[in-house]
């Protein structure tokens, strides 16, 4: 009787070790007596249990936090950079037989890669083409890695830490960019306005009695202001006739 227990036992633990059931973005690298015999699944899958040994390898896209990396760009600004790797198992038996821990190299791989790139880049490329080198980043990595089984499907730079120092003197190059900008857009301003006004001297200086009208319109607007006192300067066109008869009758 105790046998009989002890056979059932055994047949039940032989059967759960040669039973596995594998999910739609899984699969399972087996291998049997050593020796790699192919890949398998998804669904219902039996092995020979002391015999064959299973790998599960996940399919699914993997979304790796690069940790913050010291780095002296190539203007010899030393700046902190982080980033996040997003790749996935295209071949299991690649990433098992090919690298001991994928998921490690490929951590290792990414640190070294963003180190090397973000070296051989200014700063000012580095803060202002970010895509450019997010591309080079996804470029090498993928090279690197498909002998691994591994695709690289993109690489994002997250955040630049800058020194202080090096901020402050961000700070000022855009403040005196911008009051460049006021200047230039100010200097434009009083080129067209003085333009403007030299066409409307030149069309005043066609028709005199225009001017005349001019004064006698600012007057107009000025009495609308309530003002108790208007010093107003008269043009000596206005009263160039009644000097002339002033002149005419003494003599």
């Amino acid at each position: 009787m105790i046998g009989t227990i002890i056979l059932i036992l055994v047949g039940l633990v032989l059967l759960a070790k040669s039973i596995y059931v594998l999910r739609e973005y899984e699969r399972a690298v087996v291998f049997r007596l050593g020796r790699f015999t192919g890949i398998r699944g998804p669904g219902f899958l039996l092995i020979i249990p002391f015999i064959d040994r299973l790998v599960r390898v996940g399919l699914r896209i993997i979304a790796m936090d690069v940790p913050p990396q010291d780095v002296v760009t190539r203007d010899n600004v030393s700046v902190k950079v982080n980033a996040v790797v997003y790749y996935r198992v295209f071949d299991p038996g690649l990433a098992i037989i090919e690298v001991e821990d994928f998921d490690y190299a490929t951590s290792q791989l990414s640190q070294t890669t963003l180190r090397s790139v973000i070296g051989s880049v200014e700063l000012d490329e580095l803060l202002s083409e970010r895509d450019k080198i997010n591309q080079e980043l996804q470029t090498i990595l993928d090279k690197q890695t498909d002998s691994w089984g591994i695709k690289v499907s993109a690489v994002e730079v997250k955040h630049v830490d800058l020194p202080e120092s090096m901020q402050r003197a961000i700070a000022r190059q855009a403040e005196a960019e911008r009051e460049r900008r006021a200047k230039v857009i100010h200097a434009e301003g009083e080129l067209q306005a003085s333009e403007k006004l030299s066409q409307a001297a030149a069309i005043l200086a066609k028709e005199p009695t225009s001017i005349q009208l001019r004064f006698l319109s600012t007057l107009t607007e000025i009495s609308a202001e309530k003002n108790s006192t208007i010093v107003f300067p008269v043009p000596i066109d206005l009263i160039e006739g009644f000097l002339h008869r002033l002149q005419g009758g003494g003599s």
